[in-house]
């Protein structure tokens, strides 16, 4: 895992932390959500493979 992809996280973090409370600010709550789930579903699309490679790494250690 690279420093990069942790900067990368922590952007979007901070992007859609502070469109949620601009929207907040202007009662539109329902797209808080949106923009969060949103931001979520971008970290998880980074993220997955690394996790796969995880998994397929344990698969290969305990494999007898």
């Amino acid at each position: 895992m690279s420093v990069y992809l942790i900067f990368k996280i922590a952007a979007v973090g901070i992007l859609v932390s502070v469109i949620n409370q601009i929207l907040k600010q202007s009662d539109k709550n329902d797209y808080t959500i949106i923009t969060s789930l949103a931001g979520l579903l971008i970290v998880l699309y980074w993220v997955i493979p690394y996790i796969a490679d995880l998994f397929n790494y344990l698969q290969k250690l305990f494999q007898i």
